[in-house]
Protein backbone atom coordinates (compact mmCIF):
# COMPACT_ATOMS: atom_id res chain seq x y z
CA UNK A 1 0.00 0.00 0.00
CA UNK A 2 1.56 3.26 -0.66
CA UNK A 3 2.59 5.54 2.10
CA UNK A 4 -0.09 8.10 1.40
CA UNK A 5 -2.81 5.46 1.31
CA UNK A 6 -1.35 4.04 4.68
CA UNK A 7 -1.27 7.81 6.95
CA UNK A 8 -4.73 8.09 5.16
CA UNK A 9 -6.09 5.58 6.86
CA UNK A 10 -4.95 5.76 10.31
CA UNK A 11 -6.34 9.07 10.27
CA UNK A 12 -9.23 7.09 9.34
CA UNK A 13 -9.02 5.27 12.08
CA UNK A 14 -8.43 7.60 14.49
CA UNK A 15 -11.32 9.58 14.00
CA UNK A 16 -13.54 6.18 13.49
CA UNK A 17 -11.77 5.45 17.34
CA UNK A 18 -13.49 9.42 18.36
CA UNK A 19 -16.64 9.35 16.81
CA UNK A 20 -18.72 7.42 19.86
CA UNK A 21 -16.87 9.81 22.25
CA UNK A 22 -17.62 13.11 20.80
CA UNK A 23 -21.31 11.81 20.60
CA UNK A 24 -21.09 11.08 24.34
CA UNK A 25 -19.79 13.96 25.50
CA UNK A 26 -21.54 16.64 22.91
CA UNK A 27 -23.39 19.39 25.34
CA UNK A 28 -21.77 18.20 28.56
CA UNK A 29 -19.72 20.60 30.27
CA UNK A 30 -16.45 19.92 31.24
CA UNK A 31 -13.87 21.88 34.24
CA UNK A 32 -10.62 22.15 33.48
CA UNK A 33 -7.58 22.66 35.95
CA UNK A 34 -4.60 24.24 33.89
CA UNK A 35 -1.28 24.75 35.81
CA UNK A 36 2.08 23.43 36.04
CA UNK A 37 4.27 22.23 32.87
CA UNK A 38 1.35 22.97 30.55
CA UNK A 39 0.89 26.51 31.41
CA UNK A 40 4.77 27.27 30.74
CA UNK A 41 5.88 25.20 27.66
CA UNK A 42 5.54 26.69 24.36
CA UNK A 43 4.27 23.62 22.33
CA UNK A 44 2.46 22.91 25.60
CA UNK A 45 0.26 26.31 25.92
CA UNK A 46 -0.17 25.76 21.87
CA UNK A 47 -1.56 21.86 21.95
CA UNK A 48 -3.80 22.90 25.05
CA UNK A 49 -5.20 25.97 23.30
CA UNK A 50 -6.51 23.80 20.09
CA UNK A 51 -7.88 21.09 22.14
CA UNK A 52 -9.95 23.45 23.77
CA UNK A 53 -10.75 25.00 20.44
CA UNK A 54 -11.62 21.70 18.91
CA UNK A 55 -13.79 20.74 21.80
CA UNK A 56 -15.72 23.46 21.59
CA UNK A 57 -16.06 23.14 17.65
CA UNK A 58 -17.58 19.67 18.39
CA UNK A 59 -20.25 21.08 21.00
CA UNK A 60 -18.69 20.14 24.06
CA UNK A 61 -18.31 22.81 26.59
CA UNK A 62 -14.68 23.07 28.31
CA UNK A 63 -14.29 25.81 31.44
CA UNK A 64 -10.95 26.36 32.62
CA UNK A 65 -9.86 27.52 35.91
CA UNK A 66 -6.06 28.41 35.57
CA UNK A 67 -3.03 28.61 38.39
CA UNK A 68 -0.25 30.56 38.41
CA UNK A 69 2.08 30.14 41.77
CA UNK A 70 5.77 30.21 39.78
CA UNK A 71 4.51 33.57 38.02
CA UNK A 72 3.48 35.24 41.26
CA UNK A 73 6.45 34.31 43.13
CA UNK A 74 8.51 35.65 39.98
CA UNK A 75 6.76 39.37 40.21
CA UNK A 76 7.21 39.52 43.75
CA UNK A 77 10.80 38.78 43.91
CA UNK A 78 11.81 41.40 41.11
CA UNK A 79 9.71 43.61 43.43
CA UNK A 80 11.52 42.30 46.97
CA UNK A 81 8.89 40.66 48.61
CA UNK A 82 9.46 37.32 49.98
CA UNK A 83 6.90 34.56 49.37
CA UNK A 84 6.04 32.95 52.53
CA UNK A 85 4.45 29.22 52.37
CA UNK A 86 2.76 27.29 55.47
CA UNK A 87 1.89 23.90 54.45
CA UNK A 88 2.21 24.45 50.68
CA UNK A 89 0.17 27.65 50.93
CA UNK A 90 1.30 31.18 50.02
CA UNK A 91 0.65 33.44 53.19
CA UNK A 92 -1.05 36.34 51.48
CA UNK A 93 -0.91 40.27 52.88
CA UNK A 94 -2.54 42.74 51.08
CA UNK A 95 0.49 44.02 49.03
CA UNK A 96 0.64 39.88 48.03
CA UNK A 97 -2.46 40.00 46.71
CA UNK A 98 -2.25 43.20 44.91
CA UNK A 99 0.29 41.28 42.82
CA UNK A 100 -1.29 38.33 42.84
CA UNK A 101 -5.09 39.59 41.49
CA UNK A 102 -2.35 41.54 38.43
CA UNK A 103 -0.90 38.44 37.47
CA UNK A 104 -3.24 35.63 37.90
CA UNK A 105 -6.60 38.05 36.53
CA UNK A 106 -3.97 40.06 34.49
CA UNK A 107 -1.08 38.53 32.73
CA UNK A 108 -1.73 35.08 32.85
CA UNK A 109 -5.16 34.96 32.19
CA UNK A 110 -5.22 37.49 29.27
CA UNK A 111 -2.52 35.63 27.94
CA UNK A 112 -4.55 31.89 27.85
CA UNK A 113 -7.43 33.90 26.08
CA UNK A 114 -5.02 35.90 23.85
CA UNK A 115 -3.57 32.42 22.80
CA UNK A 116 -6.70 30.71 22.11
CA UNK A 117 -8.44 33.54 20.24
CA UNK A 118 -5.37 34.17 17.59
CA UNK A 119 -5.64 30.23 17.05
CA UNK A 120 -9.31 31.02 16.12
CA UNK A 121 -11.00 30.08 19.61
CA UNK A 122 -13.69 32.85 21.25
CA UNK A 123 -12.11 32.69 24.80
CA UNK A 124 -13.60 35.41 27.39
CA UNK A 125 -11.02 35.79 30.78
CA UNK A 126 -12.68 35.98 33.99
CA UNK A 127 -11.74 36.28 37.63
CA UNK A 128 -14.17 35.54 40.65
CA UNK A 129 -15.00 38.83 40.89
CA UNK A 130 -16.93 39.03 37.52
CA UNK A 131 -20.79 38.77 37.67
CA UNK A 132 -20.21 37.28 41.50
CA UNK A 133 -19.15 34.06 40.39
CA UNK A 134 -16.83 33.53 42.76
CA UNK A 135 -17.93 34.08 46.79
CA UNK A 136 -15.58 33.42 49.46
CA UNK A 137 -14.58 33.13 53.25
CA UNK A 138 -11.19 33.64 54.75
CA UNK A 139 -9.82 30.91 55.73
CA UNK A 140 -9.28 30.40 59.23
CA UNK A 141 -5.88 30.64 61.18
CA UNK A 142 -4.68 27.20 62.16
CA UNK A 143 -1.63 26.12 63.83
CA UNK A 144 1.19 25.25 61.44
CA UNK A 145 5.10 25.47 60.82
CA UNK A 146 5.94 28.21 58.21
CA UNK A 147 8.29 26.25 55.72
CA UNK A 148 11.27 28.60 57.41
CA UNK A 149 12.34 26.20 60.22
CA UNK A 150 10.47 27.55 62.70
CA UNK A 151 8.53 26.30 65.66
CA UNK A 152 4.80 25.88 65.22
CA UNK A 153 2.69 28.97 65.54
CA UNK A 154 -1.23 30.11 64.80
CA UNK A 155 -0.77 31.39 61.32
CA UNK A 156 -2.89 33.99 59.91
CA UNK A 157 -3.11 33.08 55.75
CA UNK A 158 -3.98 36.84 55.42
CA UNK A 159 -6.14 36.93 51.67
CA UNK A 160 -6.14 33.33 51.27
CA UNK A 161 -9.69 32.21 50.61
CA UNK A 162 -11.98 28.90 50.63
CA UNK A 163 -15.02 28.89 48.32
CA UNK A 164 -18.55 29.69 50.10
CA UNK A 165 -21.02 29.71 47.04
CA UNK A 166 -20.87 29.65 43.50
CA UNK A 167 -23.15 31.85 40.69
CA UNK A 168 -22.59 30.23 37.26
CA UNK A 169 -24.73 32.98 36.03
CA UNK A 170 -21.63 34.74 33.95
CA UNK A 171 -20.90 30.49 32.77
CA UNK A 172 -23.96 29.73 31.25
CA UNK A 173 -24.42 32.67 29.68
CA UNK A 174 -20.75 32.46 27.83
CA UNK A 175 -21.56 28.77 27.14
CA UNK A 176 -24.52 29.27 25.32
CA UNK A 177 -22.63 32.26 23.05
CA UNK A 178 -20.08 29.47 22.02
CA UNK A 179 -17.45 31.47 24.51
CA UNK A 180 -14.61 29.48 26.31
CA UNK A 181 -14.64 30.52 29.57
CA UNK A 182 -11.16 31.18 31.54
CA UNK A 183 -11.27 31.84 34.98
CA UNK A 184 -8.56 33.28 37.75
CA UNK A 185 -9.32 31.59 40.91
CA UNK A 186 -9.69 34.76 42.80
CA UNK A 187 -13.17 35.67 44.77
CA UNK A 188 -14.48 38.57 46.70
CA UNK A 189 -15.95 37.95 50.52
CA UNK A 190 -18.83 39.69 51.89
CA UNK A 191 -16.36 42.15 53.42
CA UNK A 192 -15.56 43.47 50.44
CA UNK A 193 -11.66 41.96 50.35
CA UNK A 194 -10.65 40.21 47.75
CA UNK A 195 -9.16 36.60 48.40
CA UNK A 196 -6.73 34.40 46.80
CA UNK A 197 -8.35 30.64 46.24
CA UNK A 198 -6.51 27.07 45.81
CA UNK A 199 -7.10 26.90 41.53
CA UNK A 200 -7.94 22.92 42.22
CA UNK A 201 -10.71 23.78 45.12
CA UNK A 202 -12.12 26.43 42.26
CA UNK A 203 -12.05 23.92 39.58
CA UNK A 204 -13.95 21.42 42.12
CA UNK A 205 -16.86 23.76 43.17
CA UNK A 206 -17.12 25.02 39.86
CA UNK A 207 -17.74 21.63 38.64
CA UNK A 208 -20.53 20.55 41.12
CA UNK A 209 -22.04 23.92 41.09
CA UNK A 210 -22.30 23.19 36.72
CA UNK A 211 -22.96 20.06 37.08
CA UNK A 212 -19.97 18.63 35.08
CA UNK A 213 -19.93 15.41 33.57
CA UNK A 214 -16.04 15.35 34.30
CA UNK A 215 -13.06 17.83 36.07
CA UNK A 216 -10.03 17.40 34.74
CA UNK A 217 -6.88 18.35 36.99
CA UNK A 218 -3.90 18.69 34.92
CA UNK A 219 -0.39 17.74 36.55
CA UNK A 220 2.84 17.21 36.24
CA UNK A 221 3.15 13.33 36.86
CA UNK A 222 1.46 11.02 34.63
CA UNK A 223 -1.35 10.45 37.21
CA UNK A 224 -1.56 8.45 40.22
CA UNK A 225 1.33 5.73 40.70
CA UNK A 226 1.54 2.18 42.04
CA UNK A 227 4.04 1.75 44.53
CA UNK A 228 6.71 0.22 41.14
CA UNK A 229 5.93 3.83 39.54
CA UNK A 230 3.33 2.33 37.40
CA UNK A 231 0.01 4.54 36.19
CA UNK A 232 -3.47 3.82 37.71
CA UNK A 233 -5.49 3.83 34.85
CA UNK A 234 -8.54 3.70 37.41
CA UNK A 235 -9.68 4.44 40.59
CA UNK A 236 -12.48 3.35 43.01
CA UNK A 237 -13.35 5.66 45.66
CA UNK A 238 -13.73 2.97 47.91
CA UNK A 239 -10.19 2.41 47.38
CA UNK A 240 -8.58 4.97 47.78
CA UNK A 241 -8.25 5.26 51.98
CA UNK A 242 -6.55 1.28 51.64
CA UNK A 243 -3.84 3.53 49.40
CA UNK A 244 -3.28 6.36 51.43
CA UNK A 245 -2.74 4.19 54.36
CA UNK A 246 -0.21 2.22 52.12
CA UNK A 247 1.64 5.28 50.91
CA UNK A 248 0.82 5.17 47.16
CA UNK A 249 -1.00 8.13 47.41
CA UNK A 250 1.52 10.94 49.11
CA UNK A 251 1.92 14.70 49.48
CA UNK A 252 1.18 16.54 46.53
CA UNK A 253 -1.20 13.88 45.20
CA UNK A 254 -3.78 14.02 48.38
CA UNK A 255 -5.11 17.28 47.92
CA UNK A 256 -5.59 16.52 43.73
CA UNK A 257 -7.28 13.06 45.08
CA UNK A 258 -9.30 14.73 47.55
CA UNK A 259 -10.58 17.43 45.21
CA UNK A 260 -11.27 14.68 42.79
CA UNK A 261 -13.26 12.74 44.87
CA UNK A 262 -15.25 15.82 46.68
CA UNK A 263 -15.88 16.46 43.15
CA UNK A 264 -17.42 12.87 42.28
CA UNK A 265 -19.67 13.11 45.97
CA UNK A 266 -20.70 16.21 44.97
CA UNK A 267 -22.56 15.08 41.33
CA UNK A 268 -19.73 15.13 39.00
CA UNK A 269 -19.55 11.89 36.74
CA UNK A 270 -15.69 11.48 37.37
CA UNK A 271 -12.48 13.04 38.01
CA UNK A 272 -9.27 12.59 35.65
CA UNK A 273 -5.78 13.39 37.16
CA UNK A 274 -3.62 14.02 33.89
CA UNK A 275 -0.43 14.49 32.67
CA UNK A 276 -0.06 17.93 31.46
CA UNK A 277 3.41 17.63 29.93
CA UNK A 278 1.71 14.77 27.06
CA UNK A 279 0.80 17.46 23.85
CA UNK A 280 -2.78 17.30 23.38
CA UNK A 281 -3.40 15.37 26.68
CA UNK A 282 -7.05 16.35 26.91
CA UNK A 283 -7.86 14.99 23.63
CA UNK A 284 -6.44 12.04 24.27
CA UNK A 285 -8.04 11.19 26.90
CA UNK A 286 -11.50 12.28 25.97
CA UNK A 287 -11.49 10.73 22.37
CA UNK A 288 -9.18 7.48 22.46
CA UNK A 289 -9.71 4.08 24.28
CA UNK A 290 -6.40 3.97 26.16
CA UNK A 291 -6.44 7.88 27.28
CA UNK A 292 -3.26 9.73 29.60
CA UNK A 293 -4.09 9.51 33.10
CA UNK A 294 -6.03 8.14 36.30
CA UNK A 295 -10.08 8.07 35.95
CA UNK A 296 -11.48 8.54 39.45
CA UNK A 297 -15.49 7.28 40.05
CA UNK A 298 -17.46 6.37 42.29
Amino acid sequence: MPETDSQSCHTARILQEALPYIRRYQGKTLVIKYGGNAMVDEALKRSFAKDLILMKLVGINPVVVHGGGPQISRVLERIGKESVFVDGMRVTDSETMDVVEMVLGGLVNKEIVNLINSLGGQAVGLTGKDGNLIRARKMKSENRAPETGQDSALVDYGQVGEVDSVDPTIIQVLDSRRFIPIIAPIGVGADGKTYNINSDLVAGHLAVTLEADKLMLLTNTPGVLDRDGALMPELRIADIGDLKEDGIITAGMIPKVRCAVDAIRGGVGSSLILDGRVEHALLLELFTDSGVGTLIRD
